[in-house]
């Protein structure tokens, strides 16, 4: 009689057991969504937007030059190569992340990105890259970006992808 009342006890709980399992928030969305945002501010060239996606301690890694530390000198950064360019405007861009892993509030994917970017009326900047992330999952549920290592890539050979 107690292994049957035990059993019936089990399984008047299992439905809240599954209904917890399922509600709680899948960290693979919230990754989508930060992707989503990540690739707005790109395409929309909205600095203010990109840097709201950083961590205060970020670190920005980009080819031959020294580490980017700290939302503030990302932002600076992202604003200074603006600011070289007033009037430039985002023709095309084209991202895809890959390889998404999450071990607890940490998570890593690496993107391929290209971007055709009209700088002034006679100069275009047609680039690839490619970037591995890392981000955090603040208290807040939200992930950020909290490293970012870029390098330029080749453009992309639709015969031959690989992930």
């Amino acid at each position: 009689m107690r292994g049957f009342c035990s059993a019936l006890l089990l399984l008047c709980a299992a439905p809240g057991l599954v209904v917890a399992q399922t509600s709680a928030p899948d960290p693979r969305a919230g990754i989508d969504s930060f992707n989503v945002a990540f690739d707005a501010a790109t395409r929309h060239m909205d600095n203010a937007a990109t840097v709201a996606l950083w961590e205060d301690d970020g670190i920005s890694l980009l080819p031959s030059a020294k580490p980017v530390v700290g939302r503030k000198a990302i932002g600076d950064l992202i604003d200074a190569v603006t600011r070289q360019f007033p009037g430039a405007t985002m023709e095309k861009f084209e991202s895809a992340c890959h390889d998404i892993e999450i071990a607890g509030p940490w998570a890593s994917e690496w993107c391929t990105e290209h971007q055709i970017v009209r700088l002034s009326a006679d100069r275009t900047f047609d680039g690839w890259g490619k970037m591995l992330l890392v981000l955090h999952r603040g208290t807040d549920g939200r992930w950020r970006l909290s490293r970012e290592m870029w390098n330029q890539a080749v453009p992309a050979d639709s015969s031959s992808a690989s992930h």
